[in-house]
């Protein structure tokens, strides 16, 4: 039992027994079976994550969301920012370190603080928290215009063979602007013009419940305003984006690829009008094909690729997996390129050397994921029921357990509840972005993980849901779901206010 955290209490004891043995895993043949378990342990697993038909009470440590891990501090506006519970005790300092270094500012080049300079020369923000607010998520442009923690993703389809072959062989997910890169910078370092401005204007549209009450969703329109460069390429597409939640980045990273991708159905043969797809990406540091799970549209396999992507392209700061000290400047931008960075010989070949992206990206995996509040109310319950019974779960999958060998001993075996198939599903016309990203197509999007969401008010001061944070409660984000999740959204739609508002209550626990 030498793999089980000793915190590992928390685990129903059907699990806490199990054993695990390691075997390769070759995801573009899509494994059957985990790699880590025996015939028998699988069968334990298997018992433990299927989805309860019993309403009348709360599941064996359902509260505990993220196993021995889950963070069991009082709720306050820091809920997102503790330690997992399970961490380390040595390891604290690796953890404080790199929450120092995710709510840095950094500053332009050069410098006198010369450990924190290199920011841009184009960039959306000077820290990862400016985003990540409180560690959890961000929100659309405010009336002043603030778009602090939302950005266009630019990106354009393939236009010759050998682009459609780098898509193919996952070598590229889609092709940047030809001005303006993969995302639309507003901000610059002085002496440089940022890129331009998100524009987005709003127009209602409304839905009628059963029972007849009435709901206004806000259907959103984004341009790119004052434009720096010159025009954007015909073909350019753009993509709003919110920054989501840190929770639990470590234990979704240590979920099996097997149990992934047993969801996975992308010519829906079952018939169920759900055709969940993998996200097949190649692993930043190492170059293999590797299972997405990470980004709106999973396009990142890794944590630690993950958070190297937002240091390069968001906060214009090199690293050792993005070594580009000019971040996302392009060839007609020479200004940008010309401008100092923040490189020092003395300290390694980047803004960011080693160890830095080592520790922000271990205190990403280490977030820790909320205890859930009033699981075992019948109100809960009820929602709960309604939740299951719409149909909910066949994309937000409810649980999982983490490998027994995972890499890191707080990620091991642990029975978490992401409510997340982390699989890509079309979710029709209303939520399209219109750009590919990799196999995601422009309808596609990942599901997104569930826990800690009925904390958002209290940690990030809103309640902006989705990709592009479009809905303004919980109620208006089911509303916008359609293509495969359109049957879970009319049966939500089509139950009693109480039913809906219990299963409001139940989304608000996790």
């Amino acid at each position: 039992m030498s793999r089980i955290p000793a915190a590992s209490l928390f685990l129903p004891a059907l699990v806490a027994g199990i054993l695990g043995w390691t075997a390769s895993i070759v995801v573009a043949d899509g494994p059957t079976i985990r790699s880590d378990l025996s015939r028998e342990q699988l069968k334990r697993v298997t018992e433990v994550t299927r989805p309860t038909s019993d309403f009348s009470k709360a599941e064996p440590y359902e509260a505990m969301e993220s196993g021995a891990a889950t963070s069991i501090a009082p709720v306050t506006a820091d809920a997102f920012s503790q330690p997992s519970a399970n961490l380390d005790k040595n390891k604290g300092l690796d953890f404080h370190l790199g929450n120092a270094l995710f709510r840095q500012l950094w500053v332009s080049s050069p410098s006198s603080t010369q450990a924190t300079d290199g920011l841009g020369p184009l960039f959306n923000a000077r820290s990862c928290q400016t985003c990540h607010i409180k560690d959890g998520r961000g929100h659309p442009p405010e009336a002043d215009g603030n778009a602090s923690s939302m950005f266009l993703r630019l990106a354009r389809p393939a236009r010759t063979p050998e682009e459609q072959k780098a898509v193919e062989e996952h070598r590229a997910a889609n092709f940047p602007d030809s001005t303006y890169g993969t995302q639309l910078q507003d901000l610059a370092v002085p002496g440089l013009s940022g890129e331009g401005k998100v524009a987005v204007t709003y127009s209602e549209q409304s839905v009628t419940l059963a029972g007849g009450e009435t709901v206004s969703l806000g259907k959103p329109t984004y341009s790119a305003t004052d434009l720096a460069y010159g025009p954007l390429d015909p073909d350019t597409t753009l993509s709003a984006r919110v920054a989501p939640a840190m929770l639990g980045l470590g234990l979704i990273e240590a979920i099996p690829d097997a149990d992934i991708l047993a969801h996975a159905d992308p010519d829906d043969r079952d018939g169920d009008g759900i055709s969940g797809k993998a996200a097949i990406v190649r692993d930043n540091r190492t170059g293999k094909v590797a299972l997405g799970r990470f980004g709106l549209k999973a396009q990142n396999a890794t944590v630690r690729d993950q958070t190297s992507a937002a240091l390069v392209n968001d906060i214009g700061i090199s690293n050792p997996d993005h070594p580009n000290a000019h971040g996302d400047c392009t060839a007609r931008e020479p200004q940008c390129l010309a401008m100092p960075t923040g490189v020092q010989k003395r300290l390694g070949n980047t803004e960011a050397p080693d160890p830095i992206l080592d520790l922000m990206t271990y205190y990403s995996e280490n977030l820790a994921v909320p205890a859930r509040r009033k699981a075992s109310f019948p109100e809960t319950l009820h929602g709960k029921q309604m939740f299951y019974q719409s149909g909910c779960i066949a994309c937000h999958t409810p649980k999982f357990v983490t490998r027994s060998d995972a890499r890191a001993e707080a990620q091991s075996f642990q029975l978490i509840w992401p409510y997340s198939d982390f699989l890509l599903h079309d979710m029709g016309d209303g939520l399209a972005d219109g750009q590919q990203v990799g196999v995601a197509s422009g309808q596609e999007w990942r599901t997104p993980p569930l826990w800690g969401i009925g904390l958002t008010q209290t940690v990030s001061g809103h309640t902006f849901f989705l990709h592009d944070g479009r809905a303004r409660n919980l109620t208006e984000a089911i509303l916008w779901h359609g293509g495969e999740a359109e049957k879970a959204r009319n049966a939500f739609a089509s139950l009693s206010k109480d039913d809906r508002q219990a299963l409001i209550t139940f989304l608000e626990s996790l």
